[in-house]
């Protein structure tokens, strides 16, 4: 791809990612009022999934053809980033956004129980298929709770009847298209990402904690700014909370399922703390008043680059 095409495909893909989003997060919004559940419940499972589909297709990829520590990385990191990143962008663009007591004290929990116990899978630096079992199914048994509890009210408010709910031909084409446009220009973004890096001459590891790093997290972030926008901040937070739990439970559960994850000692060292040091400390901020105001978001994000450059420094590129 020569670099004036690769221009052009960055910023009509971008343009499509945009546009897509918007699509995304209405349909999202519309099949909340037809189920009669929370937005954020929405944000939780439907969103996340969606949202995550690009990190589960590089982990399990990178896992098939033998690269355990791109694979392993990609789950971790992509906490980081979008904890740090995703998240606090949407807040400063919405100029604050409140949290469901609910939803946060079901889920907050649940992460940090996830997390450590993926911690303690991967502390000898191997995890198993039996363990990457484990992780699949408890984060299947938990999603089948959250719709449960969502569809009774426990967690978060349903969302408010209209008198003309969407139609569900249309919530199922706007949700469905506005995903499948993410993941598309999501993938068009990366690749001419790397074509206009490498035409620079950006060293490698610069591209993979920039651009890649930032491709991964595309439609998480894209979402969050189209939600954000149109009044639906929720959505985001569940997205995030949702992408969190599916990035240490589904992605690192696959990869060990496709192929057990063996990496070095010091990657686990260098990426599980740094992970849980932003989870905590964006559970903390929710907590606190349950609202994430613009101060808050300065502070991820402060967390987040501050994580780019030990990265750059130690010369490890530890998930996007």
């Amino acid at each position: 791809m020569g670099v004036g095409l690769a221009f052009l495909v960055f910023f009509g893909a971008f343009a499509l990612l945009l546009k897509s989003s918007g699509w995304f997060v209405e349909g999202a919004v519309g099949l909340a009022e037809r189920l009669r559940v929370s937005k954020t419940v929405v944000g939780v499972v439907l969103v996340g999934l969606a949202t995550t589909s690009a990190e589960l297709a590089v982990s399990v990829q990178a896992a098939w053809l033998g690269h355990p520590e791109v694979a392993l990385g990609n789950g971790v990191g992509s906490v980081v980033a979008d904890d740090g990143l995703v998240l606090a962008v949407g807040v400063l663009l919405a100029g604050g956004v409140a949290v469901d007591r609910k939803v946060l004290r079901s889920i907050g929990p649940f992460l940090i129980g996830g997390f450590g116990l993926s911690f303690l899978f991967a502390w000898n630096a191997h995890i198993g298929r039996l363990e990457g079992l484990v992780l699949v199914v408890l984060l299947v048994g938990y999603y089948t709770y959250v719709v449960w509890a969502g569809r009774r009210g426990k967690l978060g408010m349903p969302a408010e009847a209209v008198d003309a709910p969407m139609a569900l031909g249309k919530v199922l084409v706007l949700f469905a298209g506005g995903a499948a446009g993410i993941l598309i220009a999501s993938y068009l973004v990366v690749e001419s990402g790397l074509a206009i890096a490498r035409f620079l001459g950006i060293p490698e590891v610069v591209i993979g904690l920039t651009m890649i790093a930032l491709g991964t997290s595309l439609p998480e972030l894209s979402t969050a700014i189209a939600a954000a926008r149109r009044g639906h901040a929720e959505v985001s937070v569940g997205n995030i909370l949702g992408a969190d739990v599916l990035n240490i439970l589904l992605i690192i559960g696959s990869a060990a399922l496709v192929r057990p994850i063996t990496v070095e000692l010091e990657t686990i060292r260098f990426s599980y703390p740094w992970a849980f040091l932003v989870v905590v400390t964006m559970l903390a901020f929710m907590r606190h008043r349950y609202y994430l105001t613009r101060a808050k978001a300065w502070t991820l994000l402060v967390l987040y680059g501050t994580f780019i450059f030990f990265s750059l420094k130690l010369g490890r590129v530890p998930g996007g």
